[in-house]
């Protein structure tokens, strides 16, 4: 691990000096470039110059433990040294483990409803309003993207994308299949029932990242439409790219505008066809270290939002919160953080092996 460490502090200093080249400066492009990797690493960097310090304190201490003058001040140095040491240790292990690249990636967000009928419409409609409450307490922006509305306030589906800091490293492990089970507002014998909503939580793609092909791209156009009526445009300004090699469809009608439309769509497209790509290599790697977190499948069942018992359990970690109300609300951080050292935890295990 320490080989490592040293190598990483070299490229570091390499960076520090390439990145105030006046002619680095000159050509943006590859300054950016260095300027990410200087970051990238930065943290790492620095919690190892620590440790060095922290190593030398103990060493100097351990000299002077040999000086009556000086031992009790020595000793003192010399056990908070080596009390700080593994804490420290343990640190620089997590920060080596290699960061998912999307991390740092605004997000597109699909909410779809699933067995259930009107009820996982509204459950679908329950999730997106919790997650639009957690990215207000991020201070993150939404747009909506796509929806399609039933009558009594739910959505068939919804897509959207959260703009801020983070957000992919937060929210990646939503994807799955999201369950309920509480009582209809339109069940009158007041029975029990389970319906699924499922989440798909996408990295949005720089069009640098991802290269499509015109041609492949089939575009029509509609008239924007909603429920009731409702958003109903007298221009065909409504969006619906198919690309054909893949037969992915999106569609976007939020907008005003057909090229804000088609804008949003290729946005959609380009995202969706990177997650094909990233799904073949989370594949590999999940299957490699037999993770339960993060897979990002579709059709796992992911959670459960138990209204009766007032429980949300997510059963790839085993974990209940009994605050149902709070949840909803947007409170999601305490059971993300866990999703978020779980996975932690098993990818510095990979590493370790």
């Amino acid at each position: 691990m320490f080989e490592k460490l040293e190598a990483v502090e070299k490229r570091y200093d390499e960076l520090t000096k390439l990145i105030s080249d006046p002619e680095i400066i000159a050509n943006q492009a590859e300054w950016q470039k260095l300027m990410k990797e200087h970051a990238s690493i930065e943290d790492v960097v620095l919690k190892f110059r620590e440790y060095k310090k922290e190593k030398a304190k103990m060493a100097e201490a351990e000299e002077l433990l040999h000086d009556p003058e000086m031992k009790e001040l020595a000793e003192v140095e010399y056990y908070e040294a080596k009390e700080k040491l593994p804490k420290i240790e343990e640190e620089l292990k997590i920060l080596l483990i290699p960061k998912d690249p999307d991390d740092d990636k605004n997000i597109i967000c699909e909410i779809r409803a699933g067995a259930g009928g009107e009820e996982a419409a509204l459950f679908a409609g329950t999730l997106f309003r919790m997650y639009s409450m957690y990215a207000e307490k991020k201070h993150w922006k939404l747009e909506v993207l796509n929806e399609n509305e039933t009558g009594l306030g739910g959505y068939k589906e919804i897509s959207f994308m959260i703009t801020g800091k983070g957000a992919y490293s937060r929210l990646k492990f939503e994807s799955g299949v999201h369950r309920v089970q509480r009582v209809p507002d339109t069940e009158s014998s007041g029975r029990i029932h389970t319906s699924t909503a499922t989440v798909a939580v996408l990295p949005v793609v720089e069009d640098v990242e991802i290269e499509i092909n015109p041609s492949d791209i089939k575009m029509e156009v509609f008239r924007a439409s909603g429920a009731g009526g409702q958003h109903i445009n007298k221009t065909s300004s409504a969006v619906r790219l198919i690309h054909e090699p893949t037969g992915i469809v999106v569609e976007c009608q939020t907008e005003r505008s057909q090229f804000q439309n088609k804008d949003n769509a290729m946005r959609m497209l380009r995202t969706k066809l990177y997650e094909i790509e990233k799904q073949k290599q989370d594949s590999e790697v999940a299957n490699a270290r037999k993770s339960q977190v993060g897979s990002g499948d579709r059709s796992e069942k992911i959670r459960t939002y138990n209204y009766p018992q007032g429980r949300i359990t997510d059963h790839r970690i085993g974990m209940s919160i009994y605050q149902m109300e709070n949840f909803l609300n947007g409170d999601i951080d305490e059971m993300i953080d866990n999703l978020i050292a779980a996975d932690r935890a098993e990818r510095l295990k990979g590493e370790e092996e």
